[in-house]
């Protein structure tokens, strides 16, 4: 399929992927394919590049919970919308290196540390390096989300020993206000340079489900999949609908359509670890077991994500069992796009 026009820019790192040009449109035809030729081209692609079929187990802890100063309309932790969700200060050190283990103990091979800020002050970035300090001596990669990053901030993080940092982009640039009023795109795309230009991997997606026109979707993965380079990881979540929420009434997503957008996400972003993330609880083993077929390979692993629901590691367990599907066992090192 001839969808991708290689850019003429200088030559990239040699840890990156080749920087290729995806418009919306081939992005759109892609989606629009019949969908049993999808899965075909999308698990196509990801045989060539995982043939070991694994699927990377990651661990997010809510660090700091709740009163954050923006307007995400599907965010519960959002200070303006009466979700029950209570403000609560950073945890201590020996809180998070308590969950990290647990988090190892159990399978995991990467902890996320989210803190629901629109920004960290100085010493909020003191206090969490060393949080990642000590999950890091866990023998864990390391993964952090907690709002926009001044460069300073990014290269503290990265002497710390974060692997990566997770900032989505959440949907199509021309939706993104119907979602957000409190930041702009290009504040998100800002502190993606800065990650970038401290060294540390990216993990970056968005949420299906919000609203968003086909379109939009074709938009969001067009967006993602022309980063140079495009993200190490790549989190697809299918909107949990909080009530309090401005989205808690929108329409559920068409699971065949959510399995689309990660067939997609695989063939555009051949090397990355697309993952299952928010949402996996409503679609059930069979849709997962698709997801997995059309490329992704990595999933959010435990029972909360932040302050919603996940599937419980005994579930997962057995669903990976079902499938035929092992574990990732041994973190990859830091910038490698496997």
């Amino acid at each position: 399929m001839n969808h991708a026009v290689t850019l003429h820019r200088p030559a990239a790192p040699v840890a990156a992927p080749t920087a290729v040009r995806w418009s919306v449109e081939a992005v759109q035809a892609l989606l629009d394919k019949p969908f049993m030729e999808l899965l075909f081209e999308a698990q196509t692609v990801h045989r060539r590049h995982f043939p070991e079929g694994d699927i990377e187990l990651a661990t997010l802890l809510s660090v700091k919970t709740g009163g954050c100063p923006e307007n995400c309309g599907y965010c519960p932790q959002a200070a303006e919308f009466d979700t029950g969700v209570k403000a609560q200060k950073l945890m201590e050190v020996d809180e998070v290196v308590r969950a990290a283990q647990a988090a190892k103990d159990a399978g995991a091979t990467r902890f996320c540390m989210g803190a629901a800020w629109r920004a960290p002050k100085d010493r909020d970035v003191e206090k969490v390096a060393v949080l990642v300090e000590a999950v890091k001596g866990l023998g864990l990669q390391t993964c952090a989300t907690l709002g926009m990053l001044e460069p300073h901030h990014a290269e503290q993080l990265k002497n710390a020993g974060l692997d990566y940092y997770n900032h989505n982009l959440d949907t199509a640039p021309e939706y993104y206000a119907d979602v957000v009023g409190t930041r702009t795109y290009q504040d998100r795309l800002n502190t993606l340079a800065h990650v970038r230009a401290a060294g540390i991997s990216v993990c970056c997606g968005g949420i299906i489900g919000m609203g968003e026109t086909p379109v939009h979707r074709a938009g969001l993965i067009a967006q993602l999949a022309n980063m140079a380079p495009y993200p190490e990881s790549v989190p697809i979540n299918s909107l949990v609908r909080v009530p309090g929420t401005p989205l808690a009434d929108a329409d559920p997503v068409d699971p065949l359509d959510f399995v689309r957008v990660i067939a997609v996400a695989r063939i555009t972003m051949p090397t990355a670890r697309v993952r299952l993330s928010a949402g996996r609880q409503q679609l059930g083993d069979a849709v997962q077991a698709l997801c997995f077929m059309a490329g992704a390979n990595s999933i959010f692993y435990g029972d909360k994500l932040l302050v919603t629901g996940n599937p419980d590691v005994e579930a997962d367990v057995q669903l990976l069992r079902k499938l035929g599907l092992k574990a990732r066992q041994v973190a990859a090192t830091h910038g490698e796009h496997a």
